[in-house]
């Protein structure tokens, strides 16, 4: 079985390629240019340096949000396109998901946390050590309200994720158990994990057709948010 990854829901821009249960090849970027210009051509390298038929696939795993809006929008239509193209299913992988995936055998709880701003967080809270599981599953909620949590399950936590550099002042002034940070080779989101994790689901017949496929956002954008505002206090001015 031969899955494609494809992660675009921050800065990291990453396509993966499992097969048979090994990572035959990986592309990862965490730089400035957008995914627009990188998705694609990361994708084309590396298909040419594994010398890979796409038809050849079963499946894409694509990170299905939360984060960035225009990355997910980015990463679902290039999965979407793909699909159709080659007649392929799409595999929805929760973007939280497969960042705890990184840690996998982890003997302590694993917390990926992905800024949001305004102290929001994207988050959830696993158990890593023999199999995935969630005990918060994916949400947007407060970083207080996360450090609260967690303080009252009261267990090692590992934090990964975008949010670590701006919230690590934070979790040392609130945390009352033992924190540990992951290492850069784990602590971002990787086109792998989004495929080792989507390689289980395609077992398991959890694929969706390339039309049907569309992100989860969790959360509305700053502009639709900013709008609403907007519509509502013009509402009170006409009242």
């Amino acid at each position: 079985m031969r899955i494609l990854g494809i992660e675009s829901s921050s800065l990291v821009a990453s396509v993966a390629v499992v097969t048979d249960g090994i990572l035959t090849g990986e592309y990862t970027m965490n730089h400035k240019k957008t995914h627009s210009q990188t998705l694609l051509p990361m994708l084309d390298e590396l298909g040419e340096l594994l010398e890979l038929d796409l038809k050849t696939i079963d499946g894409i795993a694509v990170s299905g949000g939360p984060g960035s809006f225009t990355g997910l929008r980015i990463g679902s239509a290039t999965a979407k396109g793909l699909g159709l193209a080659l007649k392929k299913p799409l595999i929805h992988v929760p973007t939280v998901d497969a960042l705890a995936y990184n840690l996998w055998g982890a003997a302590a709880l694993v917390c990926p946390i992905m800024d949001a701003r305004r102290n929001q967080v994207y988050t959830g809270i696993y158990r890593t050590e023999e199999t995935l599981e969630a005990v918060r599953p994916q949400c947007a909620m407060d970083m207080g309200e996360l450090m609260r949590e967690l303080n009252d399950l009261g267990e090692k936590v590992i934090f990964l994720g975008d949010g670590v550099p701006v919230y690590r002042e934070l979790i040392g002034r609130e945390a009352k158990i033992p924190v540990l940070f992951a290492p850069p080779h784990m602590n971002r989101q990787r086109a792998a994990s989004v495929a080792a994790l989507g390689a289980i689901y395609y077992k398991e017949g959890k694929i969706e057709d390339a039309a049907s496929h569309a992100p989860d956002y969790l959360r509305k954008s700053q502009a639709e948010r900013e709008r609403e505002g907007k519509e509502l206090l013009a509402g009170d001015h006409a009242l």
